[in-house]
């Protein structure tokens, strides 16, 4: 007879054999997420293989060489998955590796070429008999997974079905169909100890920093940092108003020279107007100086970089680091590479100088790498978990394919068609940034320093 305490029954299933992939940047509780898938397939005889390095083996894949184990794949059994949810790291390794970024619209699902390396990762599963595929990743690898399925749908004649279900994440947070991803709250916990301390040493030293964190497209994490680090001002590229934007053209730091469209035509690449930032961050000094506490901490989404203008970009590093970057065809710029935050930090102080007559101690800093891999908080490995035990849910309970899995509420799962969540004109994955006047926004809005 069932009871509360009784394990869940194993459910009948046509699949034997899962692969389980990670692919993009590490975020906390990765390991979480790929142990509880593994130890649930597992446990009900499914054998799991997880794959080395993301989508980069398969996208190569050579049918006369095929993937080799320790190498290319390891098998993972529950019995040596036990304490392995916890760890820092990624078990099975990750690339950036797409083997999906030539299939830009449905269009380009019958042509051949576009489509060879998403036919390379079906043969190279199927080479092993995998029945079924968990893509773990963050927006690009749900497009991807979801790519793969419509090559699939498209193909039929290939072979037997690889169905496939796709695991959310990202630190950003910027992901359309999860309340909030795994390893975000993680990130923001050691971003805001780092935030606290060096509000502590500003207090102390009567100075001032302005921290650069990540979130190229979204400021979640910048705002997360920011009201539980007790920062005094946030920015985000969502904050910035229209009249804060203007063009220039697009200038190739290899060659100086302006860029050009297809047609010859200058790209024109959107800038922000750098000096309505410094304006916004002085006007918080101003108050700060005001209430008698000339000191604090400012923290500013990486996002902001991609916009600066050439001439900001060209005073943030060096001149050979410069010429080293490599924007793509519009324009933009790797903003991982660009740390911004002191050159912002000596404009602040110049206008300071020039408006109020005070000298300000002021030091840019810039946080990222750091937060990937840092041991998950309890809140992150239970949310990485349920996600891990979703993909088993999914493939073996429901038989779904094509879905993301998710949760609501307390962890309930969901589990989301990937049509739901692309736009299928672009064949892109939706963007959630966060929203000027959401409540979240307006934490930290009532928190910091009022103006």
């Amino acid at each position: 007879m069932s009871t509360p305490l009784s394990s869940p029954a194993i459910s009948q299933t046509d699949i034997r054999r899962v692969a389980i992939l990670f692919s993009g940047g590490p975020a906390p509780a990765a390991n979480a997420v790929i142990a509880s898938a593994g130890i649930c397939f597992s446990r009900a005889g499914i054998e799991v293989l997880g794959l080395l390095n993301g989508y980069a083996n398969l996208a190569k894949f050579d049918p006369t060489k095929g993937l080799k184990e320790g190498s290319d794949f390891i098998r993972l059994h529950h019995k040596d998955l036990e304490g392995m949810r916890t760890q820092p790291g990624i078990l099975i390794g990750t690339s950036r590796e797409n083997p999906g970024k030539n299939v830009k619209t449905e269009a380009d699902l019958a042509n051949e070429n576009a489509t060879a390396p998403l036919r390379r990762v079906y043969d190279a599963l199927r080479s092993q008999e995998v029945d079924a595929l968990i893509s773990i990743g963050g927006d690009d690898t749900l497009t991807t997974a979801a790519k793969f399925k419509l090559f699939q749908d498209r193909n039929p004649q290939i072979g037997p079905r690889i169905r496939i279900v796709h695991l959310p994440k990202t630190i950003d947070n910027d992901y359309e169909g999860i309340d909030f991803t795994f390893g975000y709250f993680t990130a923001v916990e050691m971003l805001a100890r780092e935030v606290r301390n060096l509000l502590a040493d500003a207090q102390a030293a009567r100075a001032w920093y302005v921290v650069q964190v990540m979130g190229r497209k979204a400021a979640w994490l910048t705002y997360g940092a920011a009201i539980a680090g007790e920062a005094q001002l946030a920015i985000g590229l969502e904050d910035i108003p229209d009249d804060w934007w203007c063009e220039e053209e697009a200038i190739s730091p290899q060659t100086g020279e302006v860029m050009r469209d297809s047609a010859g035509k200058p790209v024109m690449r959107k800038i922000l107007r750098i000096e309505k930032v410094v304006d916004r961050i002085v006007q918080m000094v101003r108050v700060r100086f005001a209430e008698g506490k000339p000191y604090g901490v400012v923290v500013i989404a990486e996002g902001l970089a991609e916009f600066l203008p050439a001439e900001e970009i060209k005073k943030c590093i060096p001149e050979d680091q410069f010429r080293a970057l490599k924007p793509d065809p519009f324009g933009h710029f790797p903003v991982s590479q660009l740390n911004f935050a002191p050159r912002l930090g000596r404009l602040v102080a110049e206008r300071v100088k020039q408006e109020l007559g005070k000298e300000l101690k002021i030091t840019g800093l810039q946080f990222g790498y750091e937060i990937r891999c840092h041991p998950a908080t309890a809140f992150d490995v239970c949310l990485g978990s349920q996600l891990g035990v979703g993909a088993y849910r999914a493939l073996v309970e429901k038989g779904l394919d094509g879905v993301m899995v998710s949760v609501t509420g307390q962890f309930e799962l969901v589990y989301k068609p990937f049509e739901t969540l692309m736009d299928m004109t672009t064949l892109r994955a939706k963007a959630r940034l966060v929203q000027p006047g959401s409540d979240f926004h307006q934490l930290a809005r009532y928190l910091e320093t009022r103006v």
